[in-house]
């Protein structure tokens, strides 16, 4: 059967009408995305969703499924978008901003066999260079140069004055990116991750700027991304795209998870009070919200490859298959619960499989950095409103924040702790 945008195209094999698709687009899927998840596994450890207006597609919700796609990639799955019937054929919403995340690109992520082995190869080998320790005094020094800005106010909002700008500027030091070209690319990127905005122009903006930045390290090498990523050999259509995925995967998913830790950490009574003496590390919080609160919730397109069937699910080819890391890390069926899962790396926040995150421990160095200064400078720090004011980001492929308003003990300006 051909794919198509119409919900009624969902039949199983011998006709038998599955389920009608949920859709994870939305304001009630925003504000309770677990509901849907919860709603979802009912029907299947693998469920048809509508991705976003128009465009249909399965989710994976149970952790066995996900980590199935996942590790069957490209034997049984592929990443090439080129195998989505709908794309092929025209037959997508016209400016879709799902289709903006999920088009084909020339990069890593949506390539299989050698030409992604290739892509990779020079991503790994790139981000090898970053200097840890470098990048950690970087961030330190970038988060108190954010938090001194507001330091004397006693109030903040830490969503639009610390863990948004933060990432965006540790990303535009280590790509060697100028501040205001650096702008452009980061505002783009997370224009198309917030999946209610005009997708087309944020993606034409974007690759611009790329290939901007690509021109420039051509013409003056440094020590940055950028220019390992020339020395690797990739070509300027290769390198627009494999300067988009790394600043996208650096940028927003990073803010959200420096934000989603930061409100653990005043809100959560397991936490809260316990990081500032000691008593539980900053690295269990983030453990906790990369079990529960993933930064990136839904992504990670495949395509069957052939027929394919997971626990009694026929996949109909050419649709979009997406893994839900939220969903599979909040699984019911595992082991343990949430607050126990302090140390615990077994969530699948990062991927996993031969398209796994190839820097996690970069991730983790810039949020537990960012963590560490924010709560070492903001004595008294505290919720300015009430919990259930908070507002989500559209959460179709990401979990985070609108806003994240903060009261603390006001602070002189000047006053870092460096170390």
């Amino acid at each position: 059967m051909t794919a198509h945008t119409e919900p009624d195209a969902w039949q199983s094999q011998g006709g038998v009408r599955e389920a009608r698709p949920l859709p994870i687009h939305g304001g009630a899927f925003n504000a309770d995305p677990h509901a849907t998840y919860q709603q979802l596994r009912s029907q299947g450890p693998i469920a048809p969703v509508e991705i976003s207006p128009g465009v249909y597609g399965y989710l994976a919700v149970t952790y066995r499924a996900a980590l199935y796609l996942l590790q069957n990639t490209p034997a049984r799955f592929s990443k090439d978008p080129r195998r989505w019937e709908a794309l092929r054929s025209g037959r997508l919403p016209a400016g879709s901003p799902a289709v903006m995340m999920m088009q084909p690109r020339d990069n890593a992520l949506w390539k299989d066999g050698p030409e992604h082995a290739r892509l990779r190869r020079a991503i790994t080998t790139s981000l090898a260079r970053v200097d840890t320790h470098s990048l950690a005094a970087s961030v330190g020094r970038i988060a108190d140069q954010l938090i001194s800005g507001f330091a004397a106010d006693g109030q903040a909002d830490l969503v639009s004055q610390y863990a948004d700008p933060l990432p965006m500027l540790t990303m535009i030091e280590m790509f060697g990116c100028p501040p205001a070209l650096g702008q452009r690319i980061v505002v783009a990127v997370a224009r198309l991750f917030d999946t209610d905005s005009d997708a087309a122009q944020a993606n034409a903006e974007l690759e611009a700027a790329c290939l901007e930045l690509a021109h420039l390290k051509r013409l003056r090498p440094g020590r940055d991304v950028t220019t390992h990523l020339i020395a690797a050999g990739l070509t300027d259509a290769e390198m627009i795209q494999t300067i988009l995925l790394l600043i996208g995967a650096g940028s927003t998913p990073s803010s959200n998870l420096i934000t989603n830790a930061l409100r653990l950490i005043i809100t959560d009574t397991r936490f809260a009070g316990t990081v500032h003496t000691g008593v539980k590390p900053l690295a269990d919080a983030l453990d906790e919200v990369l079990w529960h609160m993933p930064p990136v919730s839904n992504y990670s397109p495949l395509y069957t490859i052939g027929e394919q069937s997971y626990e009694g699910v026929h996949l109909q080819p050419g649709f979009p298959v997406l893994v839900s890391f939220a969903a599979a890390n909040g699984d019911p069926s595992l082991p343990f619960t949430a607050g126990v899962r302090a140390g615990n790396r077994g969530h699948l926040a990062f991927s996993a499989g031969v398209h796994a995150c190839p820097a996690p421990d970069l991730a983790r160095i810039i949020s537990e950095t960012a963590l560490e200064r924010a709560v070492d400078r903001l004595t008294g720090l505290v919720l300015a409103v009430d919990p259930r004011e908070l507002t989500a980001r559209p959460a179709t492929f990401h979990a985070g924040l609108t806003a994240l308003p903060v009261r603390f003990q006001p602070d002189s300006p000047i006053h870092t702790n460096r170390r």
